[in-house]
Formats: structure tokens, C-alpha cells, sequence
């Protein structure tokens, strides 16, 4: 029976894997004015994995010249998203999809599991969230402990007052929190539910509180790519929530984001910016990731168009007046990257002047492209508030030449002493950046 079931993977795999390309340099998605060609159909979606290897004992991701890279903490179990305390502690969200045995059914589903299971991406889900601590300034962590546990696919994470706020996969709880506790042990408290469900497509639910601490914004991927499974299981995903914290109401921020996830509020302007992982199975060249400054009530196309009036003739139920209304996000970052982390430069960095001002970028790596797209943390310049120049490479090396994968970067944030903190979900490590003339931490 097992050769049986297999036997899908090994007709339909090669197929899979053949045939369609990308026609344009990675560059080509990149900035204001990413290069958009019309869409490729194919029979089967172009499915390009980078099995997941590890790191080799001493291996590291390679940092851009000015640069060193150190790890942080290793032995970690699948860590993707990162969040620093005021007294410097690191947290780390230990964690993978819940069950969804209604996601992706049938041969093509099966399929799609079976060669996302070589990226390393069905692993189960530790569900805790560790606390790291450099108490010598050396800039490796020495203490590690379990912070909090029995959690539901945790990701995001806010601390308000003494409140800390973790979004699970399926509700923002709330735990009462102690300066320097190394752990937690009373249980939270529900805020709000957020949507989940047996199909459950985009699972992570990111969080970030308003300077005020009065409301906390929540990301809520789409479930599905383009509106297949029907847009009544759409119903309060893709998009950004507004939640208020002293009553628990929620309203949609903005919609028509597809799988919003990092999400920072820019230095200079104070506007609220998220990275996006667009739609897959049009081609290679299309549709690239991109981050973008958030309106209020603001559409972006999502499963209408894309990059603003583009209409994707894929989905059922056109809406002409919503595209009509769509907005052009503000810089793309590549076709299939999967950009998930974002944070913003501290303006006290560890790192060298020239990423003094700009996003960081955390690029988890293709599926749906050839060659291959992502695998590095990138900073994008900016200036008065917008992106001002092209992407920069600032760690690179997650692949090997024989294309598999050493590690895949997450979640990214700066920590206490400046130094960017980069969660390798695949490498188990959390990965420290700093300017290569200057001490690990201060």
C-alpha cells in the first residue's frame, strides 16, 4: 500500500519540476516599479524545493563585506519569530503550522506535502516560546529556558505595560509579566479569537502594539492562494486587524493583503509597514513579495489583482470595484522570496553607518520559481521616511551549491546593544549581525 501511495509523488514530481523558468533576473522584482510580465500557465505549479540539510559543525551564513555573523543561540527547535524585552532578553517563538487536514486536498495537495516536507516546513510544531539571555555582553546567549509552553502555533509577540501579548494561531492571549522572570507559569487570559479553522492556509499571526500601548495590530493570512477554497473561508483573513486592548473589538485595518507578516512602524514617518508574501502558480517572474506602508481602510488587491489594477483571471468572482480602489504596494522584493521578517533599524546600532536607516528583510526562500529566489536577509535603504535605493545583501550562504538548504531566515529584529538578530528556522540557530570592527555586544 505505502508504494501505492507514493506513487503520485513520483509521476507528478518531475513534472513539477521541469519546463517553466523565470525569463527575467531576480533583480527585475525588486523596488517601486518591479518588472510584471504577463502570466505563465503550466499543468502543474512550478515546484523548486531546497531540501533542508543544516548546518555543517562550524558552518555559518556568509555577511556582507563590514560584517560578522555569530550565532546567538543554536539547538533550538525550529525557531521563526523573534521579540526583545526591555531589559534585553530574547524571545523566541519555537514553533510550525497546527493541523489543517482540510488544507490542499487531493493528488496535488499530496504532492505539494510531500516535496514541502523536504524544505523542512511540517516538522511538529514545538509550541513554546524560549527566553535568551547574553548576561556577559559577549553576544551569545548563556541562558536558555523555557519561557512559556502548551501554546497553539505561537508567533508574534508584544509586551504592553507588564502585559505580554502572544498570537497563537487561532487567538491573541495575554500573560502577566515580571521584569527578568525567566519564565512564566500562570496562564493567559483570551483577548480575541483570531481565524483558524481545518483549513487554516497562512497560519502565522503576527502581532505589534501601538506606541500608546492602547491597541494592537494582528496579521491574518489568506486561506488559500487565490480564493480557491471559496471567499466565504476568506471571512476576516488577509489582512490586518485593529485590536483594541481594553475591550477585546476588532476591526479590519486594511484587506486585500494576502499573507502579510513582519510588521514595524517606520522611524520617521511613525506609518505602520508589513512584508507580504504574494500569490504563487502564474510563472517564476510572478508575483513578487512586497513590503508596504499600511492605510487605514486601505485595499491591496488581494485575490482581485495585484500590484495594484493587475487582475488575476484565476478567481472566480471578479470585483472590478475593489480593483478599481486597489493599492500599488510601495516596494517589491522579489518573486517567490517569501518575505516574512521585517524590523527597522535602531538608530544606536552595532552595525556600520550605511544601515543606519532602512528595513531589514528576512527572505525564507522560494517554492513556485526556478532558479531559486530568497535564502538571505537583505536591507533596503531608506530616506524621509520611504525606500531610497536597492536592496542590499546582507547574509547570504543558506544554500549550497548543490542547492540545498543550510538554513532558511525568519524572523529578524535588533537587539538591546544593536545587533541584528536573524531566527534560522531550519539551521535551529538565532544568528547575531554586527559591524566587523566592532565588539559582539556592548
Amino acid at each position: 500500500m505505502r508504494r501505492l501511495a507514493l506513487l503520485p509523488v513520483v509521476l507528478l514530481a518531475p513534472l513539477a519540476a521541469c519546463g517553466e523558468q523565470a525569463k527575467l533576473p531576480s533583480s527585475a522584482g525588486f523596488g517601486a516599479n518591479p518588472t510584471l510580465p504577463a502570466p505563465t500557465k503550466t499543468l502543474l505549479p512550478t515546484m523548486h524545493i531546497a531540501p533542508a540539510r543544516g548546518w555543517a559543525l562550524g558552518a555559518k551564513p556568509t555577511p556582507a563585506p563590514g560584517l560578522r555573523v555569530a550565532a546567538f543561540a543554536a539547538g533550538l527547535d525550529h525557531p521563526r519569530w523573534l521579540y526583545v524585552l526591555p531589559n534585553g532578553d530574547v524571545l523566541v517563538a519555537e514553533t510550525n503550522a497546527p493541523p489543517k487536514p482540510d488544507d490542499a486536498k487531493g493528488v496535488r495537495g499530496f504532492v505539494q506535502g510531500q516535496i514541502m516536507g523536504r524544505a523542512g516546513a511540517t516538522v511538529p510544531s514545538a509550541n513554546r516560546i524560549t527566553l535568551l539571555r547574553d548576561t556577559k555582553g559577549t553576544g551569545v546567549a548563556d541562558v536558555k529556558t523555557v519561557f512559556l509552553k502548551g501554546l497553539n502555533s505561537p508567533f508574534g509577540m508584544a509586551l504592553v505595560g507588564n502585559d505580554l501579548y502572544v498570537a497563537d494561531t487561532d487567538a491573541v492571549l495575554k500573560f502577566a509579566y515580571t521584569p527578568g522572570a525567566t519564565a512564566i507559569a500562570t496562564p493567559g487570559v483570551k483577548v480575541t479569537d483570531l481565524p483558524a479553522g481545518t483549513i487554516n492556509h497562512h497560519w502565522t499571526k503576527n502581532i505589534v502594539a501601538s506606541s500608546d500601548g492602547s491597541t494592537l495590530y494582528a496579521t491574518t493570512g489568506s486561506n488559500s492562494n487565490v480564493g480557491e477554497n471559496g471567499l466565504a473561508a476568506e471571512a476576516g483573513r488577509a489582512g490586518i486587524w485593529k485590536i483594541d486592548l481594553r475591550t477585546g473589538a476588532k476591526t479590519v485595518f486594511a484587506s486585500g493583503i494576502r499573507n502579510p507578516n513582519g510588521m514595524g512602524f517606520e522611524p520617521v514617518s511613525g506609518k505602520l509597514w508589513t512584508s507580504v508574501n504574494e500569490r504563487d502558480e502564474i510563472g517564476s517572474d510572478l508575483v513578487p513579495d512586497y513590503m508596504t506602508s499600511v492605510t487605514e481602510g486601505g485595499f491591496y488587491g488581494w485575490p482581485f489583482s495585484y500590484y495594484g489594477q493587475h487582475v488575476d483571471a484565476r478567481v472566480k468572482e471578479q470585483r472590478p470595484d475593489l480593483v478599481a480602489r486597489a493599492i500599488k504596494p510601495d516596494y517589491a522584493l522579489g518573486s517567490h522570496t517569501a518575505s516574512l521578517g521585517l524590523t527597522f533599524a535602531a538608530g544606536d546600532s552595532a552595525l556600520p553607518p550605511a544601515y543606519a536607516q532602512g528595513a531589514f528583510v528576512g527572505q525564507h526562500g522560494s517554492w513556485n520559481r526556478k532558479p531559486f529566489s530568497g535564502y538571505k536577509v537583505i536591507f533596503v535603504p531608506f530616506a524621509g521616511g520611504k525606500p531610497a535605493g536597492p536592496a542590499i545583501d546582507v547574509l547570504t550562504g543558506f544554500l549550497t551549491p548543490a542547492g540545498d538548504a543550510q538554513g532558511r531566515p525568519v524572523g529578524v529584529t535588533i537587539d538591546k546593544a544593536g545587533g541584528l538578530l536573524v531566527a534560522d528556522d531550519v539551521g535551529n540557530t538565532v544568528w547575531r549581525v554586527t559591524g566587523a570592527t566592532r565588539t559582539a555586544s556592548r
